[in-house]
């Protein structure tokens, strides 16, 4: 028992044994003692943490390399396009005083001269192949014989896809083609010019049809169904965000949606937004989420959404403890008094900070009386800084008073605690660990970006800060 408590026990004895006077003497000094103490000690009473869950979406992104694909395209487009072989009527026409009418053989071929070639634009992808031509005529019978002509002209087959998704998840290349010759095979026979374009065209037009289906077929070949059904399994896995303490996120998605494909000069890109829930668990590995299969296609998007996380920051009360301790070091003390202890614990939403002091020339380490400061917690996200507000006390002793002032003048002017290193720390640390490779071709990249204040609770091991991380996570394929 303190010598306050001593002192009050005294006076109630006082009271019952003593004369009148003194009884009132000693009633004064009980009621003395009543007020001093009448701040009691409040309650160990820590927060429930809600588990740190919140909507969230994901990107899976499936690349193609262009050149791949065109080489693929390629081995179903045979090098001969068209064989051509005709007899046409190629002289019709008065020569001195008779007219002559005449047959020609018109043979020759037209090649794919090199390789296909596919870039990307904008959500299009665009394809041509050089072609070339040899063509001969000849005279058809013996009046004619002698008439010959022969040519060779260069062509380029271009072709526009616009790549969709269908629900199914099959892939439409939605194809529209042509050609240009750089010069119009043309035979010249006696002066008369025959286009050897209606011959060789149709040709071309049959053997590009094929080419379209072919094209089609090594689209679908791609099997966009079963990489997504991948990626979709890959996104039920647990991801380690930080190992001291050891901090998980867990992902359970639920929905898919399209978000478009894309190209550029050197691949093709589908994309798909994967959103769900994403719940970040501290300690142990969480339970593995039996992946579900992947769903049909919702509603398009334009592009994914944000990726949002609740990345957990623990303050503990030892550290919270020592920079009070070094704050209120400087208080001077008054009345011959000093604080000897400093005791910080949480109680129904508040934070108590309880303060042991006794009279500086007491030799006995257990000396002095406790006296609790109840008070909330403010968090400045955007500073990093932890500080203690709405500082009170309940107690009537004009002798302490004045140091009680002084110690929470201080705290709420110079009592800050700066967790912007361990909050760092954890951005570094779930950046890297969000970046890993997977199976089957897969890999994942993640990028926290921002962070910002979500709730902040009192458990019994420390302030915990709860901050909604946002930024963009992909599961990638052939990139």
């Amino acid at each position: 028992m303190n010598s306050l408590s001593t002192l009050c026990v005294r006076g109630r004895r006082v009271a019952s044994q003593r004369s009148a006077r003194g009884a009132i003497v000693a009633l004064g000094l009980i009621g003395l003692c009543s007020t001093a103490l009448a701040a009691e000690k409040p309650p160990l009473a820590p927060d429930t943490v809600a588990p740190f869950t919140t909507d969230s979406r994901i990107s899976a992104t499936i690349e193609f390399g262009l050149p791949a694909l065109a080489a693929e395209i390629e081995k179903d487009i045979p090098r001969r396009l068209a064989t051509i072989d005709e007899r046409v009527s190629c002289v019709h026409r008065r020569i001195l005083v008779f007219r002559v009418n005449a047959n020609c053989d018109i043979w020759g071929y037209v090649e794919r001269s090199g390789p296909v070639s596919l870039y990307g634009r904008g959500g299009r992808v665009y394809g041509s192949v050089p072609i070339h031509g040899a063509l001969e005529g000849q005279g058809a019978n013996r009046f004619t014989a002698r008439i010959h002509g022969e040519t060779e002209a260069s062509a380029t087959i271009e072709a526009e896809a616009r790549p969709e998704l269908s629900r199914d998840w099959s892939l439409d290349l939605n194809f529209s083609d042509g050609f240009r010759w750089s010069e119009p095979p043309v035979l010249r026979v006696l002066g008369r010019e025959i286009s050897l374009g209606n011959y060789a065209e149709p040709r071309i037009r049959t053997q590009l049809a094929h080419v379209r289906s072919r094209a089609l077929a090594a689209a679908r070949r791609l099997d966009l169904h079963d990489k997504a059904a991948t990626a979709w399994r890959h996104a039920f896995e647990p991801i380690e965000l930080a190992d001291n303490p050891q901090v998980w996120l867990q992902l359970t998605p639920q929905s898919a949606a399209f978000a478009g494909v894309r190209a550029n000069s050197r691949v093709l890109q589908g994309s798909l937004e994967l959103s769900g829930s994403a719940e970040t668990v501290v300690g142990q590995q969480p339970p593995a989420v039996t992946a579900t299969a992947l769903p049909s296609l919702g509603r398009d998007v334009s592009e994914p959404g944000s990726f949002d996380v609740i990345l957990p920051l623990r303050v503990g009360y030892d550290t919270l403890k020592s920079k009070i301790t070094q704050a209120i070091a400087v208080v001077p003390p008054v009345a011959g008094m000093s604080i000897r202890d400093v005791d910080v614990y949480p109680s129904s939403g508040k934070l108590v900070v309880g303060l042991r002091i006794a009279k500086a020339s007491d030799t006995d380490p257990n000396a002095g009386r406790w006296i609790y400061l109840t008070g909330g917690v403010q968090v400045d996200a955007d500073g990093h800084a932890v500080r203690l507000v709405d500082l009170g006390f309940a107690m009537n002793d004009e002798e302490m008073a004045p140091m009680i002032d002084s110690i929470v003048t201080q705290l709420k002017d110079k009592m800050s605690l700066d967790y912007g290193v361990a909050y760092q720390n954890l951005l570094n640390t779930a950046n890297e660990k969000l970046s890993r490779p997977l199976k089957d071709g897969f890999r994942m990249e993640g990028q926290l970006s921002s962070a910002k204040l979500e709730k902040v609770y009192l458990p019994a091991d420390g302030i915990v800060i709860a901050l909604r991380a946002s930024g963009e996570l992909k599961i990638l394929y052939g990139m």
